[in-house]
């Protein structure tokens, strides 16, 4: 493999990668307004340290993954966030039209 085509492929993965995170990043910014709305109805907010001490843990074995290995890992995270991200969304908008009627 050439210095061109290494730097080639190196490119394509950001570019895939970088897609892949800004689709993560619309799911995210979209469930955390719902939350926001949600809790301002609710007059409380919510613990987030708990989820960044979840986040800040990595394990050990992902530094002796090979490339593809961790591409395919951080693929399979990144839909299951955003699945998550849609679910606690639908939660918050059913929480906050609940709490609207009252």
């Amino acid at each position: 493999m050439g210095i061109k085509q290494f730097f080639k492929n190196a490119f394509s993965d950001m570019k895939k990668s970088a897609k892949a995170q800004h689709e993560l990043d619309k799911a995210n910014i979209q469930a955390v307004k719902a939350e926001s709305k949600a809790n301002f109805e609710e007059n409380r907010g919510h613990n987030t340290l708990a989820k960044a001490k979840n986040n800040a843990k990595k394990s050990w074995d992902d530094a002796h993954m090979s490339p593809a290995e961790r591409n395919a890992k951080m693929q399979e995270e990144r839909e299951q966030q955003i699945k998550n991200a849609n679910e606690r969304k639908e939660k918050a908008e059913e929480r906050y039209h609940s709490l609207k009627k009252n």
